[in-house]
């Protein structure tokens, strides 16, 4: 599991003092819809924590050949949240076993909460304390 929470304003200040950084962070699918919500930045806030979120669940934070733009958070139909994952996190992913990864997303309050659920094939990665634990 991973959980993140980031501050809608700390987010505005980012996107405004930093040109282009809009798509450095997300994929012109993750910008569109939030365009066409009425608070984009509360959206695209959400956004952001869902991909901190998920490199939470999986352990690894960004990694150096990770881009933010490798894990992406559409939405279906009905517009339930739904992560992709696209180039080294992807790559990672598979070679580590996940099977499915699982998001929700929130904002209030000038605050955006994002968590994510993953469920490996196996072992999946495993966490440095239970190399203590365990006898191989």
């Amino acid at each position: 599991m991973g959980i993140d929470v980031v501050g809608v304003r700390r987010m505005a200040r980012l996107l405004e003092e930093n040109h282009g950084i809009e798509d450095t962070l997300f994929t012109p699918g993750e910008q569109e819809y939030c365009r066409g919500k009425r608070r984009y930045v509360d959206h695209i806030t959400a956004r952001f924590a869902a991909k901190e979120a998920v490199l939470k669940a999986f352990g690894t934070g960004i990694g150096q050949r990770m881009r933010w733009t490798d894990v992406e958070v559409a939405n279906t139909s009905s517009g339930r949240p739904v992560v992709r994952l696209h180039g080294e996190v992807a790559a990672w992913a598979e070679s580590h076993g996940l099977a499915d990864v699982d998001v929700t997303l929130t904002h209030s309050a000038g605050i955006a909460v994002a968590h994510a659920l993953t469920v490996w094939a196996d072992d999946g990665p495993r966490r440095e304390s239970e190399h203590a634990l365990s006898p191989d």
